[in-house]
């Protein structure tokens, strides 16, 4: 008999969040890769907090490195092994599990990086493969109808971007990434009370 296994990933140029359906979030970590460039090609040696861990702990060949910026897929590879890390990380490797995995991805991505994004999810094992773009994704957390025939804004503040959409009738009408979002306000918090405190 097989089981299915149902999993939701989202994408954060700061975090990455992994959903396990009937556990819930069971991983919460930096979307950092630590990756050795003595190899040829380079080769991912850890993920997420294991990565951030390493960082000036190892030797000067291992370089720690974020795969999303500003909102975007920087390196499709290395972001295309640190899913296929979560992945497998979450998932019960048995012959008869059925994994069922939803991606959501930034707005702004092209369809070589969605390729990447889906290829790597097909490699960690899941038989079943979907993406959802961010606002999407967030109109239906919130529990708008995103069916209704009528005009629904979605801002979603993330750490590298800002994503804006207009939903309606189950699809974005219109849509922008911006590059300003809350590693942005984070720094500029801390300049501010670094002026007005004198620190």
């Amino acid at each position: 008999m097989l089981f299915t296994q149902d999993i939701g990933i989202d994408l954060g140029t700061a975090n990455t969040l992994v959903f396990v359906k009937g556990k819930g979030i069971v991983i919460r970590e930096p979307s950092v890769v630590a990756v050795d460039q003595k190899s040829n090609p380079p080769k991912v040696v850890a993920v997420g907090m294991e990565a951030k861990e390493m960082i000036g702990r190892t030797p000067g060949s291992i370089i720690a490195v974020r795969p999303l910026k500003d909102g975007v897929i920087a390196d499709f590879e290395i972001t295309a092994e640190m899913i296929a890390s979560f992945i497998k990380r979450t998932t019960k490797r048995t012959p008869f599990a059925r994994i069922r995995v939803l991606i959501c991805i930034p707005s702004g991505v092209t369809e070589v990086e969605r390729k990447a994004v889906y290829d790597a999810a097909k490699a960690a094992n899941a038989k079943y493969v979907s993406l959802i773009e961010e606002p999407m994704a967030a109109a239906i957390g919130i529990g708008l109808d995103v069916l209704a025939p009528e005009g629904n804004m979605i801002v979603d503040i993330g750490g590298g971007s800002t994503e804006i959409a207009v939903i309606s009738l189950g699809g974005i009408v219109v849509q922008d990434s911006i590059k300003v979002a809350g590693d942005v306000f984070t720094n500029d918090i801390q300049q501010y009370l670094r002026q007005q405190h004198n620190i």
